[in-house]
């Protein structure tokens, strides 16, 4: 019996969830002190630059935190990039399946007199252009 072994694409979903803590930015010391290190997370949100003050006995969960958030990052690009290839081999599949041998679409030559609308003439607009009333239904002034 075969065995069902996981999609690469399930295997990456799983692995995402599989991310317990996340959390964006950047973990820097401020300055040392002799209690320790002192810490700040920053973090652009809503398009703002975010400062926050992290205790140093957070730190380590905080960074390990960043380290979840960027697996997280490396693991959904990977995941886009394959849903992404999945997409293009079927298309390029299916567009070969769909266009008929012999002449590509749009290759054929046109003739204007009859693959083009017939114009139609604007009701509104009184036949005349630029040079006045002369048309076939208009009326041509002559001297009076």
């Amino acid at each position: 019996m075969a065995m069902n072994t996981p999609s690469p694409l399930t295997n990456l979903l799983q692995q995402i969830a599989g991310i317990q803590t996340m959390e964006r930015g950047k973990l820097s010391i401020i300055k040392e002190s002799a209690a320790g290190p002192f810490f700040k997370l920053q973090a652009r949100e809503q398009g703002k630059n975010v400062t926050r003050y992290i205790p140093r006995e957070q730190a380590p969960a905080v960074q390990e935190a960043i380290a979840g958030y960027q697996h997280f990052e490396a693991l959904t690009e990977e995941y886009a990039c394959q849903v992404i290839a999945n997409t293009r081999a079927a298309m390029a599949a299916g567009l070969k399946k769909s266009l008929p041998a012999g002449n590509p679409p749009g290759s054929r030559r046109r003739n204007p007199t009859s693959d083009w609308p017939v114009p139609v003439p604007d009701p509104n607009r009184n036949g005349g252009g630029p040079m006045g009333n002369a048309g076939a239904h208009g009326g041509l002034q002559t001297g009076q």
